[in-house]
């Protein structure tokens, strides 16, 4: 039998191929995705593996930096890191040596002023000369260190970028002004910031604390150890010593390289579990393709089947020849699969280096697990697909199978299976239907399990559902085609059960697809929505990575040409009837000119009175209405009273309470500015646009967005989003496609004789392609067709469960793409057809007639 089982699989090479390559495809993925994880985590760790070899003991100040939230800055203590601070440190018996660190964020621009590398990996800090003059963590390759404010030095990296010598002047800047300054020097480092292409800018250190941080003040304090003493020693002695507050850390070097090796771990962990779940999708896909295939077979090989019953072999025989054959495939594939993924990872770890050249890089790295996982996924994958078609196989009768024809499906089969599949459908809807009506994330869970069963419950329902959906394009293919039109609607609906296994490959892909761009379009369509209604500016100021702005620049952008009115956007978290808010300051005599909102009681009027705006979910929660006060609690611990002056409806960009900037600089003096909202006098123009570029020193850092601009940055994020989302789908597109292939053509290979009497009573060749051509169009167009309502239906109740944080939220369908797909879906039947219409209509008249 097993003999027997192996010649089967070497007599039907062509109508197994695709099978295998789907197999193939979906192992490679896995492995591609384990090796390049793999590779990518080992690159990143050995880059950092020096990042704290220098450190004992460190302690940061969390509150400290221009990068920190509102919220934190709120929730911090007062006490600060000084040099009394490192002096104090310093004295410890265990202390060999402490220095103070000051870090934040720097951008540098190139000759043209643009910024170079990313805003988010972009670092300036404070050069510490020793006694010998240097700086043992950044020697100088070329020139010295920066000795006063007119005067810095730039990482090896970034000067070779930007074509920077020293004598040059280069202008760099933070979130305020742009610095000129003389690059005295040019450096190399380990810093990971540095080796993962970001940009690395010292100051002295006075100007890096005035430029990042605030006189006097520190980011940080390095300690290092006496010998004799170990690092907890050292931590023991100096945990009493740190100031007051919330917002200190206080680590090891040991400790803190274990937390970024353990972060570096999380993240590619991550990043490999996604891939991962994209891969699983196309090997579900996969399953589809190999039970169709093995299913066929079995039809197709139904005599030979029963002639080894009736020499005398059992059930168990029959079922494990199918099995065998299976893992012969299974077997193989895995292997071609494993190294495909080889070749994939090394093609991303490839890409990753085109497209950041100083991505950290290292040889490939194969684990036995990426190995075993990939041959095991592989075989698991093949056999447990080809379970049921064996299964079938040795229920063949001896006797009956040697008549003509397949055997057909018991009614009792049928009805067994479109109740199964009800129930199934039914459960997963109401689940979905309930998870949507929560409104709050709360909800997620039952929609994500009610949209597993009911995509399950609709596989299950797809041979019930072919029958009269297919049936409805019967007319347009008759009308269109003629004959062949009729006799592919026909085959479409034949073999209810071969139709729903290859569509249903296509449905999974379509459902994703359809979901992920309904929930693009609606996200994006609320904050087109909120930006269109709250924004009344024509131009908004901020940075590009979302840091606060210097306190410099809204009085810089006031007084620029052109500027009708202007306020700072601040942000601030107090304490309002006990619970921490988030409150939004805007100038209350520009208001009106640079905001709006939907008022249902109250005045912005009341702004100018000292008063709060809050919004309707505030309002409810706290149960207060226009005219009632609220306690508040301010960053100084001090108390008072604030009246509400008006309610609004929840939404836009001014968040759930707001209040005037002069009453919220009483209370906190460094409240952080979020952005600087503009009217010009004569609108938007691009004379004011490049007018507020020059207020800021046309800092690389800062940006002037139109409200177009805030719309089209918004829309890009989700359409990169989308766009990754589609690539790492479209594996499962291709396996889809593989099973129309490989059903199309095995299909022809069973009609040999039915399209050989076609061709005798006048189909000419091609009358057969054309037949061949819509059948695969019609189970194309069907599958994608159920992938579309059932993804709208998913998106619809996700929707649902984000109500609760993205207020006006509704369902956006965009029926232009939706469209659009279902064209691509009829056009990747069309192009999956290709070959078995081709083979069709090249089979001999007389050979299939008399085909048994």
């Amino acid at each position: 039998m097993y003999r027997t089982a192996l010649r089967n699989v070497l007599a039907h090479k062509g109508r197994l191929l695709m099978t295998a390559l789907a197999v193939m495809l979906g192992t490679a993925f896995v492995a591609g995705t384990m090796v390049f994880s793999d590779t990518f985590g080992k690159a990143m760790r050995d880059s950092n593996s020096k990042s704290y070899s220098d450190v004992s003991v460190q302690v940061v100040d969390n509150a400290a930096g221009s990068r920190v939230s509102a919220k934190e800055k709120s929730e911090s203590g007062s006490a600060t890191l000084t040099d009394a601070t490192v002096q104090q440190f310093a004295a410890l018996p265990g202390t060999a040596g402490a220095r103070g660190v000051v870090s934040g964020f720097t951008g540098v621009a190139d000759r043209n002023g643009n910024l170079v590398g990313q805003f988010w990996a972009a670092k300036g800090a404070n050069f510490t000369p020793g006694q010998d003059g240097g700086d043992a963590r950044y020697p100088m390759a070329e020139g010295r260190g920066p000795a006063n404010g007119k005067e810095i030095a730039l990482d090896r990296k970034t000067a070779d970028k930007a074509g920077y010598k020293v004598g040059d002047t280069v202008r760099v800047a933070a979130n305020g002004p742009v610095i000129e300054a003389k690059l005295t020097g040019i450096f190399t480092t380990a810093d990971p910031v540095v080796n993962s292409g970001g940009t690395l800018t010292l100051f002295d250190r006075a100007t890096a604390q005035q430029l990042l941080l605030e006189p006097g003040r520190y980011s940080s304090i390095v300690l290092t150890a006496k010998p004799g003493t170990t690092e907890d020693a050292l931590l023991a002695q100096v945990q009493p010593t740190v100031p007051a507050g919330n917002q200190f850390d206080v680590e090891t070097g040991a400790k803190l390289k274990a937390d970024e090796q353990k972060q570096i771990a999380e993240g590619t962990n991550t990043l490999r579990t996604v891939l991962l779940a994209f891969a699983g999708i196309s090997l579900f896909v996969g399953i589809f393709i190999i039970a169709n295939t093995f299913t066929m077979l079995v039809a197709q090989r139904t005599k030979e089947l029963a002639l080894l019953r009736a020499i005398g072999a059992s059930r168990k025989q029959v079922t494990r020849s199918v099995l065998v054959e299976a893992l012969a495939i299974g077997v193989v594939s895995a292997v071609a699969g494993l190294l495909a993924g080889v070749g994939i990872g090394a093609g991303l770890q490839s890409l990753m280096s085109t497209l950041n050249a100083d991505m950290p890089q290292g040889s490939l790295v194969i684990k036995p697990l990426t190995i075993g996982v990939t041959l095991l996924v592989g075989v698991l994958v093949t056999v447990l697909s080809a379970l049921l078609p064996a299964m079938r196989a040795s229920r063949i009768a001896p006797v009956a199978a040697m008549s003509n024809g397949d055997q057909p499906v018991s009614q009792k089969s049928l009805v067994v299976r479109n109740t199964i599949g009800s129930l199934l459908a039914a459960g997963g809807l109401a689940l979905i239907g309930f998870g949507a009506s929560t409104g709050n994330d709360t909800g997620r869970m039952p929609v994500a399990i009610g949209a597993f069963l009911a995509l399950i419950g609709v596989f299950v329902l797809l041979p019930l559902l072919s029958r009269p959906v297919i049936a409805l394009v019967g007319p347009v293919l008759r009308k269109l085609a003629g004959t062949p039109g009729k006799l592919a609607q026909q085959n479409a609906v034949r073999n209810p059960r071969r139709t729903a296994s290859t569509a249903a490959a296509l449905t999974i892909g379509l459902t994703l697809v359809t979901g992920l761009t309904v929930l693009g379009a609606s996200v994006t369509g609320v904050i087109d929505r909120a930006i269109t209604d709250s924004m009344k500016a024509d131009y908004l100021v901020g940075t590009a990575n979302g840091m606060g702005l210097s306190d410099q620049v809204p009085g810089e952008i006031a007084k620029a040409p052109g500027v009708a009115a202007s306020s700072p956007l601040t942000s601030v978290y107090w304490k309002l009837d006990g619970t921490s808010k988030a409150i939004s300051g805007l100038n209350a005599d520009s208001f009106d000119q640079l905001a709006s909102v939907k008022l249902t009681s109250g005045s912005t009027a009341a702004l100018g009175q000292g008063r709060l705006l809050v919004d309707q979910d505030v309002a409810t929660k706290f149960n207060v209405t226009t005219g009632s006060t609220m306690a508040v609690t301010f960053p100084d611990k001090s108390t008072g009273q604030l009246t509400v002056g008006g309610v609004y409806e929840k939404g836009g960009m001014l968040g759930p309470v707001v209040l005037a900037n002069g009453e919220i600089l009483k209370h906190e003096p460094k409240a952080q500015v979020t952005d600087v909202l503009v009217k010009g006098k004569d609108g938007a123009t691009a004379a004011l646009k490049q007018s507020l570029k020059d207020a800021t020193g046309a800092n690389p850092v800062i940006e002037v967005k139109s409200k177009q601009d805030v719309r089209d940055r918004f829309s890009q994020s989700i359409t990169f989003i989308l766009n990754l989302m589609y690539g790492l789908l479209a594996m499962s597109v291709l396996v889809a496609v593989l099973g129309v292939i490989n059903t199309l053509a095995m299909s022809v290979f069973e009609r040999k004789r039915e399209i050989g009497m076609l061709r005798a009573i006048g189909l000419d060749r091609r009358g057969i392609k054309r037949m061949v051509r819509l059948e695969s169009v019609v189970i194309s167009l069907f599958g994608a067709g159920i992938g579309v309502l059932l993804g709208c239906f998913i998106a619809w109740a996700v929707n649902g469960t984000l109500k609760s944080s993205l207020a006006g939220l509704t369902t956006v369908v965009p029926y232009g793409q939706l469209a659009l797909f279902l064209l691509l879906a009829g056009l990747v039947g069309l192009v999956a057809a290709i070959w078995p219409a081709r083979r069709a209509s090249k089979l001999d008249i007389l050979e299939s007639i008399k085909t048994d």
